[in-house]
């Protein structure tokens, strides 16, 4: 498996727009996903997608949209109407395969994670 690489983030104030992507060349994954966390606060997840079905945590239902380009196996996390408790690291998650049903926002259902791409929405 080839570690996933975040891009993207960045400082925004209250109400803008970010962008991030998450690289994984030359793999295909079975399952990828978003995941956050804060200073202080557990990881938490924030989208995620299998086999063309989407998931999202109720707090960002409306805002956030994860997508993924098949082609260049590049996910993406488009972040709208940012709040300042969005703040946080946000990592990207993957898993080759799995035998076994898997939530799809559960951290420990992932075995690939990149390092982070930070996100900071000021007022």
């Amino acid at each position: 498996q080839v570690q996933p690489v975040e891009s993207g983030g960045g400082s925004v104030q209250a109400g803008g727009s970010l962008r991030l992507s998450c690289a994984a060349s030359g793999y295909t994954y079975y399952m990828m996903a978003w995941f956050r966390q804060a200073p202080g606060k557990e990881r938490e997840g924030v989208a995620a997608l299998r086999s063309g079905i989407t998931v999202y945590a109720d707090s960002v239902k409306g805002r956030f949209t994860i997508s993924q380009d098949n082609a260049e196996n590049t996910l993406y996390l488009q972040l709208n109407s940012l709040k300042p408790e969005d703040t946080a690291m946000y990592y990207c998650a993957a898993r080759g395969g799995s035998r076994y049903p898997l939530s799809l926002l559960d951290p420990t259902s992932y075995n690939s994670w990149g390092q982070g791409t930070q996100v900071t929405v000021s007022n």
